[in-house]
Order: structure tokens, then C-alpha cells, then sequence
């Protein structure tokens, strides 16, 4: 027997159909709503707007990726540990490639919708280095997220770029940022050993 789906994940899976054909823009929730078949006054209560469907899309994301974590990945040093989820991430959104890129590219052109979305971004982020073993909270895993946001946006836009569907220049891509990021970080704490020893 077919689990019913949710208005949400109805209007989640309308919303990322039109997308991928009409882009994102131009779509209104009304239009979401009919494609969904679902009541416009049932699709208001659960969502204010386009950035809340897509909202709810990133923590359906999450959601796989954490349900599929491999219990030895923690056994792993923490830059392979990121690189393996972020990796799971990129496996999960595979299907809705060419949505996301339709909406990436409108979003391009409307800056203040793509601020809306930043509070969101960074909290599955946040999830993604928990997944890792790695802490996100207080002002250091802060600084933690907001660097990992750095090194996802420049591997998503090598995935959302390459057309032959492959993974290999993302993973290229992504394990060279948490190069540089690892090597940065341990310049940093040579910095602070060494002047720890200065004083």
C-alpha cells in the first residue's frame, strides 16, 4: 500500500517540477498549489512563501542524509568525515538537478530572495558537520558553518555546472577547498602555539 503523501511534501515535489521546466521566478504558489493538488487555503497553512517550500526541501535533504550515515564514518579523520557527507548530500540532491539549477540561476537575480534562504543554508550545514562528528554550536562552530558554507557553495556550483553527470570534478573540487581549509586551520594553531611559547 502507497504511504500518502503530506501537503508539504506534495508542494515540495510540485514546486521542484514546475521549476525545473518554467524556472523559479515566475512561479507563484498558487501555480504550486495546482500542480500539487492540494487546496490553496491547505497549502497557506503550511507555507508564507516560495523560500519556506524551499526551506522544507533542505531539511527533507537533511533528513536523508543523517538517516543514511554510516556508523564507521566517525572512525574517519574529520576532513575525510566532511568530505563523505557533504558527498552523501550532493548523492540526495541528485534528483532534483536541474530544479535546483533553474532556481539557482533566477535566485542569482534576485539577491534579497536568496538572503531570505542564507538562515536555512547554514542550519543544514550545521547538521552536515554534526553528521561528521564535528561541534556547530557556540561562536566557534559558527565560525565552523560559516566556513563550510564557503567550501559548499564553490563544489555546488562545479556540480551544478557539469553537465556530463559525473561526480568526479565536484569530488575534485570539494576535497581541494578542505585542502586549503585544513591546511589553514593548522597554520593557525601554529600561529597561536607559537605565540603562546612567545609569552
Amino acid at each position: 500500500m502507497a504511504t500518502r503523501k503530506s501537503v508539504e511534501d506534495k508542494a515540495i515535489d510540485a514546486a521542484l517540477r514546475l521549476a525545473a521546466k518554467r524556472g523559479w521566478r515566475s512561479l507563484a504558489l498558487a501555480d504550486i498549489a495546482k500542480a500539487a493538488r492540494v487546496p490553496l487555503a491547505d497549502l497557506s497553512q503550511k507555507f508564507h512563501s516560495k523560500a519556506d517550500i524551499l526551506t522544507a526541501f533542505s531539511r527533507r535533504i537533511d533528513g536523508v542524509v543523517l538517516k543514511g550515515l554510516d556508523e564507521e564514518l566517525l572512525g574517519e579523520p574529520a576532513r575525510d568525515r566532511v568530505f563523505d557527507v557533504l558527498m552523501a548530500r550532493f548523492d540526495a540532491l541528485a534528483p532534483y538537478k536541474l530544479a535546483l539549477k533553474a532556481i539557482c540561476d533566477d535566485l542569482g537575480r534576485d539577491p534579497f530572495a536568496a538572503l531570505a534562504l542564507t538562515p536555512s543554508a547554514l542550519q543544514s550545514l550545521a547538521w552536515m558537520l554534526e553528521a561528521a562528528g564535528i561541534d556547530s554550536s557556540g561562536l566557534r562552530g559558527a565560525v565552523r558553518v560559516r566556513g563550510l558554507a564557503l567550501i559548499w557553495a564553490a563544489a555546488f556550483r562545479v556540480w551544478l555546472d557539469d553537465e556530463d553527470g559525473g561526480l568526479a570534478p565536484t569530488m575534485a573540487e570539494l576535497d581541494r577547498r578542505l585542502r586549503q581549509a585544513e591546511s589553514l586551520i593548522e597554520k593557525v594553531r601554529g600561529q597561536r602555539k607559537d605565540s603562546a611559547g612567545a609569552s
